[in-house]
């Protein structure tokens, strides 16, 4: 009997097992399974989407780098009188201004001394002497004395030679002095409209325009 009862064990066991075996999934376990496959047909590769994409941009950024520029004018006036004929052709331009360095002057002075007042002391020497100078007033040469500006770097070496005899140690600085000019900046969109016959007629009417392609953004926008 008792071995009847111990089969009888041995044998639900093994159909419990067997049962579990068989059983379903159950819906947490198919859940993640089928968000996985969804994940998978979501999947797009960067070269089907966002690359030619990045290929527009960088091909149309590099065309708008360089701006086509009419112009070189001394006034503003004439520059002016240009984008009024461009915006009478539906062309889009705007005047803008540049700044180059034209040529260097050089300046002479003395160096500030400890006080304004024997700054002053020592104006009235040079003064004296019969030599031309100024107090400076402001900026990081404050109470030195001017000796002159010169267009010349020999000039202003002599000078400083007769203040080194006189007893004088005196000082050279460059001053870089800088050019205006005017130009017509031709929009991007618009560069296409400005062709040959164009500028051939532009350059009749105006005298001494140029062209020429520049970066878009280094020249400062005139109010």
């Amino acid at each position: 009997m008792r071995w009847i009862l111990l089969l009888l064990i041995v044998l639900n066991l093994f159909y419990y097992v067997w049962h579990q075996q068989q059983a379903p999934l159950r819906p947490k376990d198919v859940a993640p399974l089928a968000l996985a496959l969804d994940s998978k047909r979501d999947i797009q590769l960067l070269s089907e989407s966002d690359e030619p994409v990045r290929r527009e941009q960088a091909v149309s950024k590099e065309a708008e780098a360089v701006c086509l520029f009419l112009g070189g004018f001394e006034s503003k006036s004439a520059a002016t009188a240009v984008e009024q004929r461009l915006i009478s052709l539906d062309i889009r331009s705007r005047v803008q201004s540049v700044d180059a360095t034209a040529e260097v002057e050089y300046w002479v002075y003395l160096a500030p001394l400890a006080s304004r007042q024997a700054s002053l002391r020592q104006l009235k020497e040079l003064q004296a002497r019969k030599i031309d100078s100024y107090l400076i007033t402001q900026g990081d040469l404050a109470n030195g004395i001017s000796l002159g500006i010169f267009p010349r770097e020999d000039s202003a070496k002599s000078v400083m030679q007769r203040l080194h005899d006189a007893g004088y140690e005196s000082a050279l600085r460059e001053l870089p002095r800088s050019q205006r000019s005017y130009w017509v900046r031709i929009a991007p969109e618009s560069r296409r409209l400005v062709g040959d016959p164009l500028l051939q007629s532009l350059a009749i009417d105006f005298n001494g325009l140029q062209h020429q392609l520049m970066p878009c953004e280094s020249i400062a926008t005139f109010p």
